[in-house]
């Protein structure tokens, strides 16, 4: 395998930049190493101040600023573009409607699905771009016949592989990741751009959800969908408590439960299970929480899609660790078996399969099989 031919002549690179040191350190890199290069910063807000502030976003007003300095710092031709409305269809409201119907999306992964490989990308082609350039942390491989493969980055404790597991081979070969195989801590990034004479060298990293200003994910959520009084029951269905809108729990949460009283056993009680339909919370023991099997819907594959079951490695959510699965295709839906159970998997969630350090796809987890089930089932 060798690297992408995205480096072997220059292209016209389309640079995406959010603001932060990443994104401006990709750009840079991809100016020098010859490509011409043009940095865009995506207004994804109709009202910026709605979004983060104070170097904790990727979207604000003062992000754009920061984009701007960096680029007028590398020397490159610089624009905004407002995508706010595709974002809001494709991601805000998506966000919504999938905790709404009792799943727990990935906002980021929407974005990087919806937005910035498909959106942006589209327009970077339509203008004659050969190439969306961005500050992830993840690699993409050129095999002999010119496919192309997508790889973790080569410091794992980077890796942002997963947030990227909805590009199929086409998306790939429009991509652009300076930053994948970079051995260095994050520390060593910033004295990188510090040694380019970039501002944002100390600026800290974004955090949480950017669309939701204050952090408060379930006052947000309450503002757009109203207070919905319901049930918490236990496993056995008997009413322990009440909530005011089941949207704002999760598969696996143990905080914030508001029960009134302990457990018989002593012990924390967990979500098991969040019904929409009657508006129902179930809890119970750390136990009832055991995985073993899913099925997941809306694969999407970074290649050719695989052909019967196979045995692989499965990460589960954004910062999570690998977990050994086999897996297998059957009527448009991915069938997964875990060799030892796990825990907080909720439907919502995307599952990313491993072969190595190659993404093979992923998929939407739509219901998932307990060892101990709940009254309730995912």
């Amino acid at each position: 395998m060798t690297d992408t031919p995205q480096r072997t002549r220059p292209l016209r690179v389309l640079a995406a930049m959010s603001g932060g040191v990443d994104s401006a350190v990709a750009a840079a890199r991809a100016a020098e190493a010859g490509h011409d290069v043009t940095g865009v910063h995506l207004a994804l807000s109709a009202n910026p101040q709605s979004f983060r502030t104070g170097a904790r976003g990727c979207c604000t007003i003062e992000d754009s600023r920061d984009a701007r300095r960096a680029a007028d710092v590398i020397g490159i031709p610089f624009y905004v573009w407002d995508l706010a409305d595709r974002f809001r269809e494709d991601v805000v409201e998506d966000f919504v409607a999938e905790y709404e119907a009792g799943r727990t999306p990935n906002p980021c992964l929407r974005c990087n699905e919806k937005i910035k490989f498909a959106a942006l990308l589209d327009k970077a082609l339509a203008l004659g771009f050969d190439a969306v350039c961005t500050g992830h942390y993840a690699k993409i491989v050129t095999l002999p016949d010119g496919s192309r493969e997508l790889h973790r980055a080569s410091d794992m404790a980077k890796d942002q592989s997963y947030v990227l597991g909805v590009l199929d081979e086409k998306q790939l070969a429009h991509a652009l990741f300076p930053l994948g195989d970079t051995l260095t801590t994050k520390d060593e990034i910033r004295a990188e751009a510090e040694r380019r004479g970039l501002a944002v060298a100390k600026k800290p990293d974004s955090h949480d959800i950017c669309f939701i200003a204050d952090g408060d994910t379930q006052g947000f959520l309450a503002q757009r969908l109203g207070k919905a009084e319901g049930d918490i029951v236990d496993e056995f269905g008997t009413k322990i408590g009440t909530h005011e809108g089941a949207y704002g729990f999760t598969i696996g949460q143990r905080k914030g439960l508001r029960i009134g009283h302990p457990a018989a056993d002593g012990k924390p009680r967990y979500v098991l299970d969040i019904s929409p339909v009657d508006n129902t919370v179930t809890v119970g023991p750390a136990a009832a929480l055991d995985v073993t099997g899913l099925t997941a819907v809306k694969p999407r594959w970074c290649g050719t899609a695989p052909a019967g079951p196979g045995v692989y490695t499965a990460q589960l959510r954004a910062h999570g660790g690998e977990t050994e699965v086999s897996a297998e295709l059957t009527d448009g839906e991915l069938r997964v078996t875990f060799t030892e159970p796990v825990r907080g998997v909720a439907p919502g969630q995307a599952i990313v399969l491993y072969d190595g350090t190659r993404v093979v796809g992923s998929a939407t987890i739509a219901s998932t099989l307990r060892r101990q089930p709940a009254t309730s089932t995912s």
